[in-house]
């Protein structure tokens, strides 16, 4: 059996991670049940340079999403209009997701904010965040002489 090294910044972190992906997924409903708000879909890969981040914003032209990038975090807002329509004739039913939305997403390794790379193509937010020169030096082999 071998001894593992209890980490308990580690337990606090996936706590964190497991607590932000609950709340992310708690939306208002109407009296139907369906949702009737807005949350962009995302999916992170880190590498040893950078993490790269995708957001799924479908719908939205670049100028209506602010996108702010501290050295932990990514915050993306705005806002998807609802398009006005008249219809005399049958009745119109809705799946789509309108309103405004923030959703705050926490790196894993602190990033240069002032050197982010954004692209908007199909509706996909595509966010390369290289990291910070100390994240990237963390770990440094040491040889026994």
């Amino acid at each position: 059996m071998a001894l593992v090294r209890w980490q308990p910044f580690q337990e606090i972190d996936s706590l964190q991670r497991q607590m932000n992906r609950l709340f992310d997924n708690l939306m208002t409903t109407d009296g139907d049940g369906w949702a009737t708000t807005f949350t962009p879909a995302a999916e992170m890969q880190e590498t040893p340079d950078a993490i790269h981040l995708k957001l799924e914003v479908p719908g939205l032209e670049p100028n209506d999403i602010d996108l702010q990038v501290s050295a932990e975090t990514v915050s993306i807002s705005g806002e998807r209009k609802q398009e006005t329509q008249t219809e005399e004739n049958g009745t119109k039913r809705s799946e789509f997701r309108y309103g405004s939305f923030r959703r705050v997403i926490y790196l894993p390794a602190q990033v240069q904010n002032n050197e982010v790379h954004a692209e908007y193509k199909n509706g996909i937010l595509h966010l390369t965040l290289p990291k910070a020169e100390e994240e990237k030096n963390k770990v440094v082999k040491v040889n026994i002489g």
